[in-house]
């Protein structure tokens, strides 16, 4: 975000200079005075990221807790279903957004390469919220958050291996107490459960390879779709992918769903509001994403991490430590200082 805004600032004089040089000639000479009250397109642009950005964050701490609410405080433990809910969600909603108010213009597959890059998106997509969703089973929400922090981590290492760029040596660097923080919170966490974590450091990795994925599809120049049409593609696919991989590994969803339902009508609005919150979520995500960059988009995560971990301790009260905070405190400060290497040493 940071390499987004310098540059917003450094063309902003240069670019109202010319665009006032030109409403002077159209406007027969009028008086600088009111067109320095018009809004330049670099300004209108950076608050629509700030926009989405904080669309961004409140969608997606939203379903974080949702999410937490459902499988571990409701009894609602079934993450793969729970999350074919919200693909299904994201596929009526991006559909009616496109087919129906026009949102964006709809857009074709050209190729069968596309497709299956769209197809392998889609997978690796469910796989990391299908692994983020068992974690929250088993973890508290803060120390989620403190693994999910190592993103950038994982970025890097999928980035060089899909374009063979290296960075320089102290962007690599910068990574290093990203891991050492999350080494530090896992000895100082109190509910830490093994199976949990793993989970959750597959779902983090499978969530950096899709960002650098999503992030090459969005930016191909030959096969560009815009994030809605993105979404409306591989939403489809991730349900039926997801469909049979639910009524398998939790056979007796459609039964204790429909128990729980009659115990609580209320079940049926907070599943519901849930998978609205996802899909807020996902396209806000491919929205940022496509703003501004992949890596962009894990900063501003742990940023929305570090909120999220606040509001849910208040929330759920679960149990932290200070060598927990104090490790989940240096990843963040390593990921603000990858950051700020990978933007001064392009």
């Amino acid at each position: 975000m940071s390499s987004h805004a310098s540059y917003n600032m450094r063309s902003k004089s240069s670019y109202e200079s010319e665009n006032n040089k030109d409403a002077v000639k159209e406007s027969g000479g009028e008086s600088p005075g009111k067109l320095g009250k018009m809004v330049s397109p670099s300004s209108k642009e950076f608050l629509f990221i700030c926009f989405l950005v904080t669309l961004w964050y409140s969608s997606n701490i939203g379903v974080i807790l949702l999410n937490k609410y459902l499988l571990s405080n409701y009894g609602f433990k079934f993450p793969i279903f729970l999350t074919m809910c919200h693909m299904s969600a994201c596929s009526v909603l991006s559909y009616v957004s496109i087919a129906f108010f026009k949102v964006v213009p709809r857009q074709i597959i050209k190729s069968r390469f596309q497709f299956i890059k769209i197809a392998t998106l889609s997978i690796v997509f469910c796989g990391s919220v299908v692994g983020g969703n068992i974690s929250l089973r088993y973890l508290a929400v803060s120390f989620n958050q403190a693994v999910g922090a190592t993103t950038p981590f994982f970025t890097a290492v999928f980035a060089y291996l899909a374009t063979l760029k290296r960075e320089a040596w102290v962007t690599y660097g910068a990574l290093v107490p990203v891991v050492t923080g999350v080494v530090i919170a896992s000895g100082g966490e109190p509910d830490f459960h093994l199976f949990g974590f793993l989970m959750c450091l597959s779902a983090t990795a499978a969530r950096a390879f899709k960002s650098v994925l999503q992030g090459i599809l969005l930016s191909s120049e030959g096969e560009k779709l815009n994030s809605m049409n993105l979404l409306l593609y591989m939403s489809p696919i991730a349900v039926i992918f997801l469909l049979p991989a639910a009524l398998i590994m939790e056979p007796n969803v459609v039964d204790v769903t429909l128990e729980l339902g009659k115990e609580n009508k209320s079940m049926w609005l907070l599943l519901l509001l849930n998978s609205v919150t996802a899909y807020a979520a996902n396209l806000t995500n491919f929205l940022v994403t496509k703003h501004t960059s992949a890596l962009t988009l894990q900063v501003l995560g742990n940023a929305k991490g570090a909120v999220a971990v606040v509001i849910s301790i208040l929330i759920f009260r679960n149990p932290v430590t200070v060598i927990g905070m104090g490790g989940y405190t240096i990843t963040v400060l390593g990921v603000a200082a990858y950051g700020e290497t990978k933007r001064r040493f392009r």
